[in-house]
């Protein structure tokens, strides 16, 4: 075994110095780059929002299957950054480019699975929203098929962006990002309005920016010794894909059935029309604030924690857990007062129809109550990630996730109407937040600590 460190001049150390700057360091080129894709969600948004609402529903209904295929992609992303950064911990060289070869053959055969399959039941797919216009279910199927070219380039551009985190280079994931997204800046209002393709304009828009951020990863990953002699095309090592399967499993049916949650909701919402889901586009675009950012400072966090307990550095590791905490709890109170205090202004910047515009004011003002509990739910998840404790979190939050369907239903039948769907939401972000940060504390108390007595 090799036990130099793998780390290059140019890594970010994560196993030495003072942990609120070594942690802000990792994580500000992702949070930056989480920042930036939110800047281009909300101006994509605003873009398809001039279209009618519609569009956006049309878009958004498609959306719910690419969040989907986000837990696809996790059944490799998080196990290859874990074991990644346990392998970098422990100076295990050999170990640490093996996963990266299996996390990186895994991610291409789970995205080209998932588009083909995509492609071919994608009117079915639609056809569970029970839409009302015409409009909205062909704009939904022409999004969804063309949008699905490209989860070959994301899956692996953010696998890329999880294992370069953890060798500490995480500014290469900020700057591929930036060229992409300036590109769909451009790329958007050309190939919506100018070259007149609607809403099909905007997902080819991103499948080419994304086509264009992998091709920069490769490129700024060429020389680095992790990535260097990978054989992507050898033979697969199935024993170490049942090993990235077996953490990513977890937190892939978590987020999968997250999702799949969301279109009940979703065809519940549809009840009050088709502008209800426009609603529910543009608003959690909007929240996006918040868990976009904390889901980057997740990424850093898991790398940061991946690594010293690797190391065996129990105390290091829980003082982590708690500044990344403190970090976040200010996060969240901010995001909270400028939904609850300014819904208004910020809603109407993407949808100007008078009939919908007091639907969104009322969903920024009861999803901004549980933005602070959010924010603690996404990075105790990250935490419970970075020590390969996966599934008891993953449980936690899908029973309090599905609670929302019997808790939306009962509501919506109540005077709240579509808000009934809205609070039932933002209740069971505040319990998971409350719960997932308790039981980790209970966690890093009776493990970590007598690990280290051990010692």
């Amino acid at each position: 075994m090799e036990t130099s460190s793998p780390l290059t001049k140019k890594s970010l150390n994560l196993l030495q110095g003072d942990i609120i700057s070594t942690l802000t360091r990792l994580a500000l080129p992702i949070m930056a780059s989480a920042l930036i894709q939110m800047a281009y969600n909300l101006v994509d948004t605003a873009w398809i929002g001039r279209l009618g609402y519609r569009s956006v529903a049309a878009v958004g209904a498609a959306g719910m299957f690419i969040w989907f295929g986000d837990g696809l992609l996790l059944l490799s992303r998080i196990g290859g950054q874990v074991y990644l950064g346990q392998n970098l911990g422990r100076g295990d060289f050999a170990a640490a480019q093996k996963t990266v070869r299996a996390a990186l053959q895994l991610t291409a055969c789970i995205s080209l699975t998932y588009t083909i399959l995509q492609f071919v039941f994608t009117p079915r797919l639609v056809a569970f929203f029970h839409f009302t216009e015409a409009s909205t279910i062909q704009q939904a199927e022409t999004y969804l098929r063309l949008v699905g070219l490209g989860y070959f380039f994301s899956f692996t551009t953010r696998v890329y962006t999880s294992l370069v985190t953890v060798d500490g280079r995480s500014k290469i994931s900020m700057y591929a990002t930036i060229i992409g997204l300036l590109l769909n800046f451009v790329l958007d209002p050309l190939c919506i309005f100018t070259f007149g393709w609607g809403a099909a304009g905007a997902a080819i828009a991103t499948v080419f920016s994304q086509a264009v951020v992998f091709i920069c990863f490769l490129w700024a990953t060429r020389n680095e010794k992790l990535f260097r002699k990978l054989r992507i095309l050898t033979c697969p090592d199935f024993r170490e894909w049942r090993k990235i399967l077996r953490l990513g499993l977890p937190p892939a049916l978590q987020t999968m059935l997250y999702s799949s949650i969301a279109m009940v909701l979703a065809r519940m919402i549809t009840e009050f029309g088709d502008s209800a889901i426009s609603i529910q586009k543009v608003g959690s675009q909007i929240e996006s604030l918040s868990w976009m950012t904390a889901e980057g400072f997740g990424v850093a966090l898991t790398a940061f924690i991946a690594q010293n307990f690797g190391a065996g550095q129990w105390k290091r590791t829980k003082q982590g857990f708690n500044k990344a905490c403190l970090i976040m709890t200010c996060l969240g109170f901010v995001t909270t007062s400028i939904l609850i205090g300014l819904p208004q202004y910020i809603f109407q910047i993407f949808i100007t129809d008078p009939q919908v515009i007091p639907g969104g004011i009322s969903y920024l003002r009861i999803l901004g109550l549980s933005q602070f509990f959010m924010c603690l739910e996404i990075i105790t998840a990250a935490a419970f990630a970075g020590v390969g404790q996966t599934a008891l979190c993953s449980f936690i939050v899908v029973i309090l996730t599905g609670a929302r369907i019997p808790l939306a239903y009962y509501l919506i039948h109540t005077s709240l109407g579509v808000n009934g769907v809205w609070w039932a939401i933002s209740l069971s972000s505040i319990a998971k937040g409350i719960i997932l940060t308790v039981l980790f504390k209970i966690y890093e108390t009776k493990l970590i600590c007598s690990r280290q007595s051990e010692i």
